[in-house]
């Protein structure tokens, strides 16, 4: 028999009304301005299955802006989240999409800021849960569980092992560790999650190596 904890029941301390629908919207949101890097100045957001065909009622729209603005999912603020966005200049349209074979509440967010650009594939898998599915075409596999580090660095020799040599220095535990590349020789990307909090110092740091093109990070959710 599968066993499911009160949290999944319940969910987590959250402006409503769902935690699958809003609670976890608000967190891929939060997720994507984290790993966008700056303050999102443009948003398309690209709603697939359920998300795409019940979020204006369940104010799955509302609530991914609310992250977008760095909100947490128990901020009172969140019904008012449009509203706070055209007043900080926050330009964002929403449309619908077909991901193929994504979980059903899923969004693809393509974020721009004043330096740079992501596009992040996302879902709500339950109780507040997330997970973060591609980054800029890259698959990858995070659930908010853990603190998160994520580098694009050139594929060449020895600078994945000056990353987690970098993270041994500092103390920090991987957890779980994956590197991709589209082809050899290309820029690859390196996500490691990890038990410790990833702090701007160890940001700073890894940001020195050889070989680092661009270094973002986000907290672990729970």
């Amino acid at each position: 028999m599968t066993q499911i904890s009160i949290f999944e029941i319940l969910g987590p301390i959250m402006v409503g009304p769902s935690s699958s629908h809003t609670a976890g919207a608000v967190r891929i949101g939060l997720a994507a301005r984290k790993i966008l890097g700056e303050v999102p100045k443009k948003a398309n957001i690209y709603f697939h299955g359920s998300f795409a065909t019940t979020y204006w009622g369940h104010r799955t729209d509302i609530a991914i802006i609310a992250g977008l603005l760095g909100m947490e999912v128990d901020d009172p603020s969140i019904p008012n989240a449009k509203h706070l966005a055209c007043q900080q200049g926050l330009v964002f349209d929403f449309h619908s999409i077909d991901l193929g074979e994504y979980h059903p509440n899923s969004v693809k967010l393509i974020l721009e800021g004043s330096e740079n650009r992501v596009e992040i594939i996302g879902s709500s898998i339950g109780g507040g849960r997330i997970k973060i599915s591609s980054l800029d075409g890259f698959d990858i596999d995070c659930d908010g569980s853990y603190s998160v580090l994520i580098v694009k660095h050139r594929d060449e020799p020895g600078i994945i092992a000056e990353i987690t040599e970098a993270l041994a220095t500092h103390r920090v535990n991987i957890a779980f560790l994956e590197v991709s590349r589209k082809q050899r020789g290309s820029t690859a990307l390196l996500v490691a999650q990890t038990d410790n909090p990833i702090t701007e110092k160890i940001v700073a740091t890894v940001k020195e190596l050889y070989g680092v093109l661009q270094v973002r990070s986000f907290p672990s959710f729970f």
